[in-house]
């Protein structure tokens, strides 16, 4: 089942030496039943619109080829069309021809298309049996040409496999495997593995390494939308407990059973199981995150900034709570780790700024509650995009429609803030103020003192910016954010910049008390910012 906003269409070339039956198959399918009267040797394109027994939004479209050298042309130029090459041989010559001329044909052409192999007139005794037809021709080839997406057995006579072997047709397009599982090792492929880690931390609600029986339904309901019958999730977890006699499955199903489990989905041919588990939770057939996901349209009008919603904010605290284990209010670096686990890494513009330095910590150095939601509330000021990739990582759900999972409901808009001469009205939670003066006048001492840290009496000139936020509560009781960023040595070039000037609401001005020359350097500095304004 195809993702129900996408529709595709899958171009399947059909190819084979002459005599091979391909026109037979196509017929086949297309009148249900065999054609005994003599066709024409290449059937005209057929189109077959989405219907029952197709994936879900797939038109089909059948091309019908012919290996004769005077069409080599006509069929390149179809071969390069298409989504999925169908290949079809009927006996030991044609078999022959898979390896010796077709397989080094669509390479020598550049495509990068799977190929379904095709064994067809199977009625001929001469053919022998399935099981020897598997081990001898088709196991042989697929093991040298690892674009061979799968393998069937069909007769357009006996109308055996016909529906079958365009319906791989279709699945090798819409749920390829060859991103999924390496058929010669017998094992998932990294960037799959990955992926169904991340699917397993999201779903895994409790963090305690188990999906419990209500994570199941939910993973279930979610991924399939129906409910999973309690005789099921017991053969799951028979199946996990006999490959993995050491798992704890009256706790639940941990991930290396849950990635066993997606394993049995591709050794069994149901690869379209783990692609509707990956394609529920944005994943593209190259196995990243859709980008339309991760950087969802979010426009901030000019002088307004994003901040975090209320939903936002809520997302945030339970998300250090949950990640708290020792419950001592503070992030260490492996709780961290274990947060970040579905992600990246920490954002880069954090590692800019020396996370955590930038922000409230506790005796231990480890980021507090309030610490984090200042560091995310920066974060959304600064780089809101940053803040929307990490929400989509990290498994955001907007409250409102839980299973869309719109991650722009965890942000807002302020309002335009107008540039006043005057102090006006802040209505904004998140402030950003420019800390600037001489060298040497206690910027850094100040920034030190906003997080509590004690005072250094040695001198250390701050050569790149630095920033601090905390939480300060304004007359009223209002809560918000104020972030003190001091410049460094691109403060020249910020101060000069309108721009950079627009974007904060506050300049501090520093001086050493015990300097006049301290002094006479906020002087200049107000008369040159009024000139840059």
């Amino acid at each position: 089942m195809r993702h129900p906003s996408l529709h595709i269409t899958v171009r399947i070339c059909v190819c084979g030496d002459e005599g091979a039956g391909k026109s037979s198959l196509i017929t086949s399918l297309v009148k249900d039943v065999f054609v005994t009267n003599k066709i024409q040797s290449v059937l005209p394109q057929i189109t077959i619109p989405p219907s029952i027994g197709t994936p879900e939004n797939v038109t089909t479209t059948i091309v019908d080829t012919s290996a004769l050298p005077q069409e080599r042309n006509t069929l390149r130029k179809e071969i390069r069309k298409s989504n999925v090459i169908l290949l079809v041989y009927s006996d030991h010559y044609s078999y022959e021809r898979v390896a010796l001329f077709w397989m080094p044909y669509f390479r020598s052409l550049g495509v990068n298309v799977p190929v379904v192999l095709c064994a067809n007139k199977s009625d001929l005794k001469t053919n022998g049996s399935t099981a020897q037809v598997v081990e001898d021709e088709m196991l042989p080839v697929m093991a040298e040409f690892k674009e061979i997406d799968s393998c069937i057995r069909t007769s357009a006579r006996e109308h055996r496999n016909v529906n079958e072997v365009f319906f791989l047709c279709q699945k090798a397009v819409t749920h390829p495997i060859a991103p999924l599982f390496d058929s010669k090792e017998g094992n998932l492929k990294p960037a799959a593995i990955a992926a169904l880690k991340r699917v397993f931390y999201l779903c895994d609600k409790d963090q305690d390494g188990y999906l419990n029986d209500q994570e199941m339904h939910d993973f279930q309901g979610k991924c399939f939308e129906k409910p999973l019958s309690e005789e099921d999730l017991d053969n799951i977890k028979a199946s996990i407990s006999k490959s993995s006699p050491r798992s704890e499955v009256a706790k639940g199903i941990d991930q290396k059973g849950f990635i066993h489990l997606n394993k049995i989905f591709a050794e069994k041919g149901r690869h379209e199981t783990i692609w509707i588990i990956l394609r529920k939770f944005h994943y593209t057939d190259s196995l990243s995150l859709k980008d339309s996901f991760l950087h969802p349209k979010f426009d901030i009008p000019e002088y307004a900034s994003a901040e975090l919603s209320p939903a936002g904010y809520r997302f945030f605290v339970d998300l250090f709570l949950l990640f708290d284990k020792d419950n001592d209010g503070g992030l260490n670096d492996s709780e961290l780790g274990a947060l970040f686990a579905p992600t990246p890494g920490l954002p880069s513009y954090w590692l800019e700024s020396s996370f955590p330095s930038s922000t409230v910590r506790n005796e231990a150095g480890h980021i507090t509650l309030q610490g984090w939601l200042a560091q995310w509330s920066m974060t959304t000021f600064i780089s809101p995009a940053t803040t929307l990739s990490y929400l989509a990582y990290l498994g955001f759900e907007s409250p409102a429609t839980p299973r869309t999972m719109s991650t722009t409901s965890a942000l807002k808009v302020t309002k335009p803030r107008k540039r006043r001469r005057r102090p006006g009205r802040v209505e904004r939670n998140v402030v950003l103020c420019y800390v600037i003066g001489a060298p040497s006048s206690g910027k850094s001492s100040l920034l030190g003192a906003f997080l509590n840290r004690p005072f250094d009496t040695l001198y250390h000139p701050t050569i790149k910016p630095r920033t601090a936020v905390n939480s300060v509560e304004l007359q009223g009781g209002k809560q918000c954010y104020l972030i003190l960023e001091e410049l460094g040595e691109l403060e020249p070039a910020i101060l000069e910049n309108r721009a950079k000037l627009d974007a904060c609401d506050l300049i501090c001005y520093t001086y050493d008390s015990s300097d006049p020359d301290s002094f006479s350097h906020i002087v200049a500095l107000r008369e040159k910012i009024s000139s840059s304004r």
